[in-house]
């Protein structure tokens, strides 16, 4: 089945702190770590479901595409094995 995304990532209060944080230094970081035409995606440092703030800035983080990716995988894993 496809990937449907959170209602909550299509929120304008997601939205605008998204373009907030495009503002901040870790955004232009981000960029300089990514590949040609990899898009950057802002994560939330501890995890939604694992009771990480939704709308906190001090949450989130700019990542590659790549980057987030393996978080992602890393933080299933521990999430499997507890």
């Amino acid at each position: 089945m496809p990937k449907v995304a959170d209602r909550f990532y299509l929120s304008r209060e997601w939205t605008q702190l998204v373009a907030r944080r495009r503002l901040d230094p870790d955004y232009a970081a981000a960029l300089g770590r990514a590949k040609p035409g990899e898009r950057l995606v802002l994560d939330h440092v501890r995890e939604r479901k694992d009771g990480g703030a939704d709308l906190d800035p001090a949450n989130t983080q700019w990542l590659t595409h790549s980057e987030h990716q393996r978080k992602t995988a890393r933080e299933r894993a521990k999430r499997a094995g507890r």
